[in-house]
């Protein structure tokens, strides 16, 4: 492990601080960050950058060169915020009623800004870094579609890095680890079709919510009775619609719910756990049942090669017996798992605090914690210097 290097002195500390706050203030939802993307570019362009816009609608990426060296490095922020009121009262709240930077994509977007300020004013690196700030990360995908809209061929980086703030570890801690880090995500969607009939008179139909609920119970054995014990999973029932009066059985129960896992086969077995079960309740009571999955963002698997490289930028800056390796991933997801899909790369975690007084990702109570800006930028650019690093 390197030595620990000084913290770099960014005197331009507290107008990035309010640049995040500002951000915050003005929370835009995946592919309408445009006040967001016209602030990046702007000020990317201030900084001396070659900057381009509208790639995936509102994706804006920068690009510094310095040196002679033809190597090329991708670090990505996400710009969206989420759907959901905030219900924090410091001076800047989400001045958008229904919309919140409830999960820190402000601050990643201001701490990418800071070390793109930072390596303009001192290039002290062979090479091309490349700065993505992508859209819609909540959900919709945005990796995915800046990749179909030529990122990595207009911008060829041999690797690219990603960074999420996480509530839970210290201030002053990153967790590096190779492999899975993040879930893949399946929505599923099962249809009861029963018989409605009379809720006095059973007897004359096929009661679809008790097929339902039986439903509900087997679900809960799929990962305990199919998988290895060893092997990871979630599969989680959300959704349980069903009837509009109390004195009718209804013809048909809709369900929806989530699946989380780490590998491909996984999520097979899953699948075909799920339509034996229905498959078989339908038969035991007469209805039919059919599922539906919707396989979304895959699982975020870090290269052994770039996450060994992560670890070695975050000891130079935090101390190697503050970089975590052995903390177990999440069942959350992440599309930066796109952009590991075309190109070798680590996607870390940035401690944000003990998370508690509700500031927790996704909570109305959330706020990114400003103390990780200086942590930020200082990992952006040593990366950037240890990986491109003047001859």
């Amino acid at each position: 492990m390197p030595p620990t290097l000084p913290l770099l002195d960014l005197p331009f500390l507290a107008e990035l601080t309010a640049q995040r706050r500002d951000i915050h203030a003005h929370p835009e939802l995946a592919f309408d960050e445009n006040r967001t993307a016209e602030l990046v570019a702007r000020e990317l362009e201030r900084y001396g950058l070659e900057v381009h816009r509208g790639i995936a609608k509102t994706g804006v990426v920068g690009v510094l060169q310095a040196g002679s060296s033809p190597r090329m490095i991708g670090l990505r922020a996400d710009m969206d915020a989420l759907p959901l009121a905030e219900m924090n009262e410091f001076p800047h709240h989400s001045r958008h009623q229904g919309k919140m930077h409830a999960c820190g994509h402000d601050g990643h977007t201001a701490m990418l800004l800071g070390a793109a300020r930072y390596l303009a004013e001192h290039p002290d690196f062979d090479g091309t870094a490349v700065f993505i700030f992508q859209p819609a990360e909540e959900s919709e995908g945005g990796a995915a579609v800046m990749i179909e809209d030529g990122l990595f061929e207009r911008f060829p980086v041999e690797a690219v890095y990603g960074l999420h703030n996480w509530p839970g570890i210290p201030v002053g801690e990153m967790m590096v680890m190779p492999g899975p880090v993040m879930a893949g995500t399946c929505a599923f969607e099962i249809f009861v079709r029963g018989h409605g009939c009379h809720a006095a008179m059973p007897h004359q139909g096929v009661d679809s919510i008790v097929a339902g609920a039986q439903l509900v119970q087997a679900l809960q054995t799929v990962v305990s009775r199919t998988l290895h014990p060893c092997e990871s999973a979630v599969v989680s029932v959300t959704q349980f619609h069903a009837g509009e009066a109390w004195n009718i059985i209804p013809e048909e129960v809709v369900l929806r719910g989530t699946i989380r896992s780490f590998k491909p086969e996984v999520q097979d077995n899953i699948e075909r756990a799920i339509e034996r079960l229905c498959s078989g309740i339908a038969a035991a009571n007469g209805a039919q049942i059919s599922v539906h999955f919707d396989h979304r963002y895959p699982p975020t698997v870090n290269s052994v090669p770039e996450a060994n490289f992560c670890r070695e930028v975050a000891g130079s800056v935090f101390g190697g017996e503050r970089v975590l390796t052995d903390i177990l991933p999440s069942m959350g997801a992440e599309d930066f798992a796109y952009m590991l899909r075309e190109k070798p790369g680590c996607y870390v975690w940035l401690g944000n605090g003990p998370g508690t007084g509700g500031c927790t990702l996704h909570n109305p109570h959330y706020d990114f914690n400003d103390e990780l800006l200086t942590l930020g930028v200082n990992y952006w650019v040593r990366l950037i210097q240890q990986a491109l690093p003047k001859a």
